[in-house]
């Protein structure tokens, strides 16, 4: 089965289901949507509402997509909706596709439990998205973050095109929150867009970075270690922002990591800013909303956070000898999130010079692509293996290419050869020390192939395994289903260690 972006199906099956009356939250974008959402929900569950939250894809589980307060919903419950939907497919024969099903079980899952809101996340595009099925008397408001290269082959060639198909998640008489872009081109688009829907377009504001501030943020956390035996991670960014929707600038700290995520602060504060203030939205929201906020959004935004993207963890490997390592994993899969990542590397290494114990620092990267033409692997690769950072520490790097477990319900989903990945490696990183795992293996125990060689081959090639001032970093990228390969090593290494 191949993707065909339309409403025709949804909609014909939508009319015979249960009608979907909750307020929602839209969230659409190339990059960010994802982090957006998880902000934007820890924010409203700490204010004390009933928060459902939808993104795809899912790591895990499929049901791992749709959340309430946090927390997956059950098999069971996932299982009770499903047959619903299914059901009425059956009964009427309109054809729906695999997320499209999805996307109707989360919507039943939250009438049933009456979440006080709900934040969507659109799968791919925005104006065709299954997720645009949402009635516009349920839309609180949209939001649009940073928009890039990405689908082409559904969404258009240029950032222009893209951004208008994304735009079109616009409805009538209601705001339009547009967050920070990297083209100009994005802007002018979406106003114009916005403006033929009847919506309302409002510019995010930014959040900025501070320094720390020890009254504000307590004491200064340790320095930053990336040795799996004494790891402390990176310190939670301290933030400031200025809305007419509070009355004094507000000071936080954001636990999500990467410069990139205060731009999505922003965006996500703006949209706050504007359920408390809009007039559509303060008729819909509870009339203690607005204090709640008040008193709970420094909490609801240092409890945010959002697994597979620069999220660290520690994995220990029981082959060859057991063995101890920090794992950074994050989902960037196009040109855009490769830079991001790589700058968030750079970042990593410019705090590890301030830690006087580190001398060299040894990068393994674990790498799995999508096959998504026109996008090639040297477009995301390139960013990442090519960055360049002035440090007095010796950074020694390696690659491993492998593919990943195809997701559920997505047979379209295809792993580009890890041969294929390699020979990109050579093109654009010649000399890195590299592993390929066969085209024609199984996939599964690739990732945990590729971890072992990361842990073992490292001192048999330097020689210097175990001297002070090594610090190892695996970073597992490129797709977030590789990612969600790893989240299922990490749960099967957590469940046999019980």
């Amino acid at each position: 089965m191949s993707i065909e972006l339309s409403l025709e199906r949804i909609r014909r099956l939508t009319s015979q289901l249960p009608p979907y009356s909750r307020p929602t939250i839209h969230v659409a974008g190339t990059n960010g949507k994802g982090s957006v959402t998880c902000i934007l929900s820890s924010i409203l569950l700490a204010s004390g509402l009933t928060v459902g939250r939808f993104n795809s894809p899912h790591l895990i589980s499929v049901q791992d997509s749709i959340i309430i307060n946090e927390q997956s919903i059950s098999y069971q419950e996932y299982s009770i909706a499903r047959a619903t939907v299914e059901s009425a497919e059956q009964e009427h024969g309109t054809g729906i596709s695999s997320f499209e099903l999805l996307t109707l079980v989360a919507l039943q899952v939250f009438e049933k439990f009456r979440v006080d809101v709900v934040v969507i996340e659109v799968g791919m595009g925005g104006r065709l998205d299954a997720t645009n099925v949402v009635p516009d008397e349920c839309i609180l408001l949209s939001t649009l973050t940073a928009v890039d290269l990405d689908h082409q082959a559904f969404l258009g060639n240029t950032v222009k095109l893209i951004a208008q198909e994304k735009a079109g998640i616009a409805r009538k008489n209601k705001p339009f929150v547009l967050g920070i872009q990297k083209y100009a081109v994005v802007e002018n688009v979406v106003r114009a867009t916005v403006d033929q829907a009847g919506g309302h377009f409002i510019a995010a504001q930014s959040a900025q970075r501070r320094a720390w501030d020890e009254t504000i943020d307590g004491p200064f956390p340790p320095t930053l270690s990336l040795d799996a035996e004494s790891f402390s991670p990176p310190p939670p960014q301290p933030i400031a922002f200025t809305s007419s929707a509070f009355p004094n600038s507000l000071s936080a700290l954001l636990s999500l990591n990467g410069a990139h995520q205060v731009d999505n602060l922003g965006l996500a504060l703006t949209v706050i800013s504007t359920l408390m203030t809009h007039p559509s939205c303060v008729s819909r929201m509870p009339k203690s909303f607005s204090e709640c906020v008040m008193k709970t959004i420094q909490t609801g935004i240092r409890n945010a956070t959002w697994r597979g993207r620069l999220s660290f963890h520690q994995l220990t490997l029981s082959s060859p000898i057991p063995r101890a390592m920090t794992v950074l994993v994050d989902g960037a899969h196009n040109p855009a999130s490769s830079e991001t990542l790589a700058s968030y590397i750079s970042t990593l290494v410019t705090m590890l010079d301030s830690n006087p114990q580190a001398r060299i620092l040894r990068l393994t990267y674990i790498l799995a692509l999508s096959h998504s033409p026109p996008k090639t692997p040297k477009e995301t690769l390139a960013p990442l293996l090519t960055f360049r950072t002035g440090t007095r520490l010796s950074i020694q790097t390696k690659v491993a290419a492998v593919g990943f477990t195809p997701p559920e319900g997505m047979p379209w989903v295809k792993s580009v050869p890890p041969p294929e990945i390699a020979a990109t490696v050579r093109e654009v990183a010649p000399g890195v020390g590299l592993w390929v795992a066969p085209d024609e293996s199984e996939i599964r125990g690739q990732l945990e192939s590729a971890l072992e060689w990361g842990a073992t081959e490292e001192s048999d090639i330097v020689g210097i395994g175990g001297e002070d001032g090594v610090q190892q970093l695996v970073i597992v990228a490129g797709s977030l289903y590789l990612v969600a390969d790893f989240y299922r090593l990490l749960a099967k290494q957590s469940d046999s260690g019980r």
